[in-house]
């Protein structure tokens, strides 16, 4: 594994000595801004996680190196090269290691390369999920399946509202991973605080999140629990004004043929343009938040 994996010592040692340590994904930094948006944003949220008494550990594949911990300069390289960069999931992993290139890692693949490391816990953004039409197209995201199966436990804001959210859920509770609202019972929709469905469990504090994350792993349940957190309620967007311009982007995706992997990049970029950069904002604050509340976390389980 060794020559796969590439450990910064600062996250190595934290792991050893079971301090808290909170994952963070590098699709943020390639493909969900511009540069030097993304990079700095990128340098906030560690700064977050350390303010809060946690170690930052972003994740990305650097010249075919499964990295954990990556430097400043290496978050700057991957934010400069921007969409170059190969945005990769569970199945791409293995070609670009084995060819020795760069990846921006998803949801998806920041769980199992955080796995691989020993980290138990990672915060974003969004997760992916069941895209609306999957019944015709199949096209659900590879996240939920690694929700599923990968020990890695994700803080967001919900699942990325430009999916089928109820069926989303519906996906997630067959694949038997809980639901957590911190704070709330409804499900976040990412830029707005409530999607009109309801999550499985309301967790009031970082020490019951931690104490159901330990009873988990002591009980070897395989899988992650998905914890959500709403986004704070100065940069929540209007439900109706958000789900209208995410009506229009996906018709404007339908039109010109984008799918697959290229879908939800293309509906971010033409929801941040309808709504003038206030959709950015949201999404910048909404992970600032999750930082926040993944550093706390890490803080009480490293603890029990």
């Amino acid at each position: 594994m060794k020559k796969y994996l590439a450990i910064s010592n600062e996250v190595k040692m934290a792991i050893e000595k079971n301090k808290p340590v909170v994952a963070l994904e590098s699709t943020i930094i390639s493909h969900g801004m511009p540069y030097p948006k993304n990079v700095e944003t990128a340098l906030k949220v560690e700064e977050i996680i350390r303010k809060n008494g946690a170690i930052p550990a972003t994740i990305a594949i650097i010249k075919g190196k499964l990295s954990v911990g990556i430097t400043p300069e290496q978050i700057d390289y991957l934010g400069k090269k921007g969409l170059d960069v190969i945005k990769s999931s569970r199945r791409d992993i293995p070609i670009l290691v084995a060819r020795g290139e760069d990846g921006a890692t998803t949801v998806a693949a920041t769980m199992i390369i955080a796995n691989l490391a020993g980290i138990k816990l990672f915060a974003t953004g969004g997760v992916g999920g069941v895209h609306r039409g999957a019944e015709t197209t199949m096209d659900i995201s590879a996240d939920l399946e690694e929700l599923s199966s990968t020990n890695v436990s994700v803080i967001c804001a919900g699942a990325k509202s430009i999916l089928d959210l109820g069926l989303t859920l519906e996906y997630l509770e067959t694949k038997g991973v809980p639901v957590i609202g911190y704070r709330t019972e409804n499900l976040p929709a990412f830029y707005t605080r409530e999607s009109g469905f309801k999550v499985n469990y309301r967790l009031d504090s970082p020490l019951e999140i931690a104490k159901a994350l330990k009873a988990k792993e002591e009980l070897k349940l395989k899988g992650a629990m998905l914890i959500t957190n709403p986004i704070p309620e100065e940069y929540s967007m209007d439900r109706n004004e958000i789900d209208k311009v995410i009506r229009n982007a996906i018709e404007e995706a339908n039109n010109l043929g984008v799918k697959g992997k290229d879908l939800t990049p293309f509906l971010l970029d033409k929801i941040q343009k309808i709504t003038e950069g206030r959709s950015l904002e949201a999404n910048i604050q909404l992970v600032y938040n999750n930082a926040r509340l993944g550093a706390e976390i890490a803080k009480e389980l490293s603890n029990l």
